[in-house]
Parts: structure tokens; C-alpha cells; sequence
């Protein structure tokens, strides 16, 4: 039977986001801005560009503010259009037309395999692409339409990789693999290590925030046995996914960013207002000018 094709994607975001306080106690991290479009924005670009026309956005407690940003906003475009700015109208408008996009709570943080297990009646018998807000990617081509052509490829579960040097593997989760014998961007995984001791890593290629996963998934988080919290951790499922079905990592092309870290998304705000045009070299003129 042929693998049916990826149109829905998962993007977790009921996380409290507190290396952000006291900012994100009110405003959901999702919401934080980078330069002037928040981070679930960019995530729902990111798989509406590789195709995906249904979007599940897993929330918790204090995440109105996403379903209003999507949502439209008629006294704010009745405001812009009385006022003639059309440009900001098409822009506020836009948002509701990104996608057909619904949600589903996750009442406990549990980890980040419980909260993809909320999606699964939304999801259905059908493969699906997971991908973390907090992971920005900067990349001519979106990281995940590289990664749905793989999947069409492979018709496989697929792990986006990066190679990370030295200690700092022990902040990731990370893939014993082997290089594929016919596409040098995937990767053969055997088992996944979940933050290990640098010593102790099987190899340098640390597990990002993008997923493209086969329905069995749901099968193998709820026979997951809880670990410490209760959580159910998708590194674990993704394991237990490997007695049954091939998975691969994938070498993305592109420059992550860790927005869910203060300095990642302070440095990810500087990259990306240096290269708007509108504000750029203005910018790159004024950090000229200081002496830092």
C-alpha cells in the first residue's frame, strides 16, 4: 500500500516557557517576536511551505493569545482600512489564511511525546510532521519541505540532524547511526541516546525540532511506561518505533537558531533584522557605531 502523502503537521506549544520570565508569564514564549513575527508564526510557514494545509497546535493554559493571532481581528482591519493603511490590512489579514488550523490541549506537561499523543485523533491513520516553535531554521529551502522530499524517498520516519562538536552533545538527544549508502544527507539510525555523557555519545549528530512520523507512533507512545514526572518522551517512542519500521536521521541545509534560549534568540533576532532590507543596513550601520 502506498505511504499517503504529508499534508498535516503538529507543532507542541503548551510549555510554560520560563527561561523567558517574567516576559512569558503573561504572553505565551510562542508569541515572542523576532523582529516582528512570532515564533509560531514562523512554524507554520515553515510546514505550510512543504505542503502541509492542516495544522494542530497543541496548547495548554494561557495560549489564547495563539489562537487569536491566527484568528481574524475585525475592529483592528477595520481601524487600518478607515485609516487607508492597506498594506497593514493585507498583512493582519493574512494570518487566518495561512492554514486550516485547529487545536487540542494537553492538560499536563508530560513531555513532548504526550503532547504529540493529543494530536492523534486529529492526525489519524496517516503520517504527519512534528516541529518544535522554539527551532528556528534559516534556510533558502524550508527545513521541512528538505525533509518531506526525503520522506517521499524513503516513505520512512525521518529525524531531522545537526552536527554538534564536543561536550555540548550532552544537551541533545543524540543518533547512533551510519551514513546511508545512496543519500549522503540521511542517515541509517540504529538507536537514539537521550542527552549523553560526551564520552558516552554514539556519535555527533544531535536530534532538532523537526519530525516526519508514520501513524504507528501513537502505538508506540502509549506503551511507553511513564519515566521520571510521568512523562512519555518521544525520543523513547521513536526508539521503540525502530523494532518495527526503518527511521532516518536527515542533514538538513540550513542555520538553526535556539530561540528557547535567551542568547540563541537574542542572536537569532540580530541575524534576522540584518537581513530584512527594510531594516538591515540601517542596522548594521548603527552596530558599526557602537563601541561595544
Amino acid at each position: 500500500m502506498a505511504v499517503k502523502k504529508l499534508r498535516k503537521a503538529v507543532i507542541p506549544a503548551a510549555g510554560m516557557g520560563t527561561r523567558f520570565l517574567p516576559a512569558t508569564k503573561a504572553v505565551p514564549k510562542e508569541m515572542l517576536p523576532l523582529v516582528d513575527k512570532p515564533l509560531i508564526q514562523y512554524a507554520v510557514e515553515e510546514v505550510v511551505a512543504a505542503g502541509c494545509n492542516e495544522v494542530i497546535i497543541i496548547t495548554g493554559r494561557g495560549k489564547t493569545p495563539l489562537e487569536d493571532h491566527f484568528d481574524r481581528a475585525p475592529e483592528l482591519e477595520y481601524q487600518l482600512r478607515a485609516r487607508g493603511k492597506m498594506d497593514l490590512l493585507e498583512l493582519a489579514g493574512s494570518m487566518s489564511h495561512l492554514a486550516r488550523i485547529s487545536y487540542t490541549r494537553q492538560p499536563e506537561a508530560l513531555g513532548l511525546g504526550h503532547a504529540v499523543l493529543q494530536a492523534k485523533n486529529l492526525v489519524g491513520d496517516e503520517p504527519f510532521c512534528v516541529i518544535l516553535p522554539d527551532d528556528i531554521v534559516d534556510a533558502t529551502v524550508p527545513c521541512m519541505a528538505q525533509m518531506v522530499e526525503a520522506f517521499n524517498k524513503t516513505e520512512s520516519s525521518i529525524i531531522a540532524s545537526e552536527v554538534v562538536e564536543g561536550a555540548a552533545i550532552s544537551n541533545y538527544g543524540c543518533l547512533d547511526c551510519t551514513p546511508d549508502a545512496d543519500d549522503s544527507r540521511l542517515l541509517d539510525v540504529r538507536n537514539l541516546v537521550e542527552k549523553p555523557k560526551p564520552q558516552e555519545a554514539p556519535s555527533q549528530n544531535a536530534i532538532i525540532g523537526r519530525y516526519i512520523l508514520t501513524p504507528r507512533i501513537f502505538e508506540m507512545i502509549e506503551n511507553l511506561t511513564p519515566g521520571a514526572g510521568g512523562e512519555l518522551q518521544l525520543t523513547d517512542a521513536i526508539k521503540a518505533l525502530l523494532a518495527y519500521e526503518k527511521v532516518f536521521g536527515f542533514s538538513y541545509e540550513g542555520k538553526r537558531h535556539d530561540a528557547g534560549d535567551k542568547l540563541g534568540f537574542l542572536k537569532a533576532t540580530v541575524e534576522f533584522a540584518l537581513k530584512r532590507d527594510d531594516l538591515g543596513p540601517k542596522f548594521r550601520e548603527w552596530l558599526r557605531e557602537q563601541s561595544f
